[in-house]
């Protein structure tokens, strides 16, 4: 990594140099950087001061940093022990050069209550600002999964980059990570917005895939993020993808894991494409048919963005009342095992000895492992939660004496036929009471009428506002989920069937709109796109960029080697059994 830190701004580097490292180890990183930016016999030999900085969270591994800076006259002070994402020991601090190898895979659940409280990120590294679907910015989540903390270290280097209004160069940065860093989350995730923030700042200038079994202590593949908040004229809006994958050469003997490394040609290779910008094409060996030596291409920044888009269908519903139906009233929806369960052992006796049976209603819940938290405990041998089930129970009941057992094909008319009877019984039902009675009775049917959620009102100024929104034309409402109706400027809204959702990833550079009336609409004649879900990801795939067809060997040639792997084997078996 240290070639392609340092040899770009070789011949404009600072008289003092800082370099950083948030996962340090024994400070080899460190240590490396220096000697190749010093060596009196290599490419670069800085003569001004270089200052290291690393922490570490192993105690042994960080007392032997330690020691490795005194020995080699350092200042040791500045390597610090301890969790970097649970503490900044660096607050403030802005660092020229950073390299690391931070844990990847590696949970980090055990420090969320240092960067997060609740739902809120108290950290203020990990705390960042986006742009939505709108244009409007809006804080956004920057915290990946609790499984997996790499990204956190890469934005740790990013909070502690150089502003360029101190530093003519900036700051560049270094980081090896795994695939994950890559993919890894939906759009609006923690991982897809730190990618996110980290492209369309314009920061990252290339990212370099390195060999299978590079390291000592593990065998997958590994990447090189380059970071720069001073990009180059010719590399501002561009991200460079270099494989490199297949550039190494064997060692004689495995260590550990480790069985390959660059040479120094391989190395000047990979510096010079970098160094370039070149794009080169993938090579493929004539003898085996495999691929080789190094390939890039360039992308501008867009190109790994998306829109995340969620296509609604409108809810069709059927309505029925009847016993059977009605009954689940009688349990909470989010207690309906335990409470099915009580009512089966003890029945009525619940609504006047709750309090008799509810060390044996805990025990049950306790042994069914049903994990359930203080709140729902104590609501599950609460008699209001019971009452309220019955009193549901019971005004369902009244509404099927009054209504009867008729199936109905429109939801619509069940529900005003519902709220007319409600009214005649002078009885007032919360709309939480009265959707949870609707619900029970009610089921989904492609046959059934669409549910009308409401109508709107667009007329004037309202209505342009409204079309300059979406960028569509009157006649195109349909499409986002306005259907006119016969009066002018009334369009009906319909509810969304949850269970008939789905999204599209559509590239930034296309259209959502047109990739909608070419991916969507002729498969799906009744679906609208609900803009206000839309979301903005980014991802980065190797496997896309650089994918080769292999075509399927010829069928005579794969039948020839399996005939004379046949011939070769004849007799073997014979003569491993002893049967002459």
């Amino acid at each position: 990594m240290t070639h392609i830190v340092f040899e770009p701004v070789q011949d404009v580097l600072p008289p003092v140099m800082t370099i950083y490292d948030p996962a340090c180890g024994s400070g080899g990183m460190l240590t490396e950087a220096q000697n190749f930016i010093k060596d009196p016999e290599g490419g670069i030999r800085a003569t001004g001061d270089v200052y290291l900085f690393g922490k570490e969270i192993n105690d042994e591994t960080y007392a032997i940093c330690k020691s490795d800076m005194m020995i080699k006259g350092n200042d040791p002070e500045n390597i610090k022990n301890g969790s970097t994402l649970s503490s900044d020991e660096f607050a403030g601090k802005h660092f020229d050069f950073m390299l690391s190898n931070p844990p990847y895979g590696k949970s980090w659940s055990s420090e969320v209550k240092n960067i997060k409280d609740g739902k809120d990120v108290i950290d203020p590294r990990f705390r960042i600002q986006l742009p939505d679907y709108w244009g409007t910015i809006e804080e956004a989540d920057a915290i990946p999964r609790t499984s997996d903390g790499q990204l956190l270290f890469l934005m740790e280097m990013v909070n502690k980059m150089k502003p360029l209004r101190f530093s003519p160069l900036g700051s560049r940065i270094a980081s090896v990570h795994n695939g994950s860093s890559l993919f890894t989350g939906d759009a609006g995730s923690g991982e897809s917005n730190i990618r996110r923030y980290i492209i369309e700042n314009d920061w990252l200038e290339a990212i370099i895939q390195l060999p299978n079994n590079l390291f000592y202590n593990t065998g997958i593949t590994t990447y090189i993020w380059l970071l720069s908040n001073n990009k180059p004229a010719h590399r501002k809006g561009k991200v460079q993808i270099i494989d490199a994958g297949q550039l190494y050469r064997k060692l004689r003997k495995n260590l550990g894991n480790k069985n390959c490394e660059f040479s120094p040609e391989d190395i000047r290779e990979i510096v010079r494409v970098y160094r370039e910008m070149e794009a080169v094409e993938k090579k493929v060996a004539d003898a085996t048919g495999e691929d080789e030596g190094i390939a890039s291409k360039i992308f501008d920044n867009s190109d790994f963005g998306y829109y995340k888009v969620t296509i609604e269908r409108p809810k069709r519903l059927k309505a029925q009342f009847s016993a059977a139906r009605i009954e689940t009233l009688r349990f909470d929806r989010g207690l309906r095992e335990p409470m099915q369960w009580a009512w089966s052992e003890w029945g009525e006796d619940l609504y006047t000895s709750l309090g008799q049976h509810a060390k044996a209603i805990a025990d049950w819940c306790e042994k069914q492992e049903l994990n359930l938290n203080a709140k729902q405990t104590k609501a599950l041998t609460s008699p209001d939660t019971w009452q309220k089930g019955l009193g549901l129970l019971q005004t369902a009941n009244l509404l099927m004496e009054r209504i009867g057992q008729d199936e109905y094909n429109d939801f619509n008319a069940f529900a005003a036929l519902v709220d007319m009877e409600l009214k005649a019984m002078s009885l007032k039902l919360g709309a939480s009471e009265k959707n949870a009675i609707l619900n029970a009775v009610s089921w989904y049917d492609a046959a059934a009428e669409k549910v009308i959620r409401g109508t709107v009102k667009l007329t004037g100024e309202k209505l342009t506002d409204l079309l300059l929104l979406l960028g569509c034309t009157e006649e195109q409402l349909p499409d986002y989920g306005y259907y006119p109706t016969a009066k002018r400027g009334e369009y009906l809204q319909y509810e969304t069937e949850a269970d008939l959702r789905d999204t599209e990833n559509v590239p930034l550079k296309d259209n959502i709109y047109h990739y909608f009336l070419k991916e969507v609409r002729p498969h799906v004649s009744e679906a609208w796109i609900n803009m206000e879900a839309v979301k903005i990801g980014y991802e980065i795939s190797f496997n896309k960029y650089f994918y080769r067809h292999k075509p399927l060997r010829d069928i005579e040639l794969v039948t020839e080697e399996i005939l004379q792997l046949e011939r070769e084997s004849d007799g073997l078996i014979h003569d491993i059994l002893n049967l002459g």
